[in-house]
C-alpha cells in the first residue's frame, strides 16, 4: 500500500506556531512518527508539505498514478477552498481528512469544512495521533476496497 501524507499552510510550522493549539512536535519529527508506523504496518509513505493551494492541487492531481489512499490536512484551506475539494473529487482516491486540533471546538469559522463531504471520513482533535489514527484508518479503507482480510 502507497500512501500520500498531504499537508497545507503553515503545518511548515508546526512545534513553533500557537503549541498550545498544534503541540510542539516539529513536521519532520511528525513524519518521522509516522515513517516508523508506516513501515511497521508495511505500507509505504510519502510526505508533502505546501503553503500555495494550486501546489497541492497539482500534488493530489500526481497522486492518482500511485497512491492508493491520502492523508490530507489542509489547514486553513479546509474551511475555504473549493478548488481544493473539487480535486479530492477529482483524483477518486480515498482521502481521510486530518486535522490536530477539534476544529468544531474552535471558531465558529473552523466548524465548516469543504473537505468533510467528500472525503472517507475525518479526524481531529487528538495531535499527533490522528495522523496515526489516519493511517490505521486509510490502511482499512483500501482493504475494504481490494475486499482483504
Amino acid at each position: 500500500m502507497r500512501l500520500l501524507v498531504l499537508n497545507g499552510p503553515n503545518l511548515n510550522l508546526l512545534g513553533l506556531r500557537e503549541p498550545e493549539v498544534y503541540g510542539s512536535m516539529g513536521l519532520s519529527e511528525l513524519e518521522e512518527e509516522i515513517r516508523r508506523a508506516a513501515e511497521t504496518r508495511g505500507v509505504e509513505v510519502h510526505f508533502f508539505q505546501s503553503n500555495q493551494e494550486g501546489v497541492l492541487i497539482d500534488r493530489l492531481h500526481q497522486a492518482r498514478g500511485w497512491a492508493d489512499a491520502i492523508l490530507l490536512n489542509a489547514g486553513g484551506l479546509t474551511h475555504t477552498s473549493v478548488s481544493l475539494r473539487d480535486a479530492v473529487v477529482a483524483v477518486g482516491i480515498p482521502v481521510i481528512e486530518i486535522h490536530l486540533s477539534n476544529i468544531h471546538a474552535r471558531e465558529t469559522f473552523r466548524r465548516r469544512s469543504l473537505l468533510a463531504p467528500v472525503a472517507v471520513g475525518q479526524i481531529g482533535g487528538f495531535g499527533p495521533l490522528s495522523y496515526l489514527l489516519g493511517l490505521e484508518a486509510a490502511i482499512h479503507v483500501v482493504k475494504q476496497q481490494r475486499r482483504e482480510p
